[in-house]
């Protein structure tokens, strides 16, 4: 069963990432008080994909590798989406990823 509620929660978080930044599955997480839960993280991004409304292509995993990409429509989709916010991605690696991360607020529960 999906937890809706959880999903929507990550959503609100994921609409927050500013143009040119990427965050992780974990920092999503801990931002909405489930530390634990970055799997599910990546479950509500990937059934995000059909909402233009939730910048997924900014959610990697905690090394900063694409870890989502074959869930994005075309072969390269994910990195193009990020290389044309000025990202810059080599072998599925963002390149300097501490310049680019962003780190979410953590939410009143």
């Amino acid at each position: 069963m999906i937890d809706e509620s959880f999903f929507e929660r990550v959503y609100v978080i994921a609409r927050q990432i500013p143009f040119g930044k990427v965050t992780s599955y974990g920092a999503i997480a801990r931002a909405i008080g489930a530390a634990r839960s970055a799997r599910m993280v990546g479950y509500a991004m990937n059934a995000s994909h059909n909402r233009d409304d939730i910048p997924a292509h900014r959610v990697v995993n905690r090394k900063g590798l694409l870890t989502g990409k074959f869930h994005f429509d075309g072969t390269n989709l994910m990195q193009q989406l990020l290389e044309s916010e000025g990202i810059r991605v080599v072998e599925n690696q963002i390149i300097d990823f501490e310049t680019h991360f962003w780190q979410p607020p953590m939410r009143e529960l």
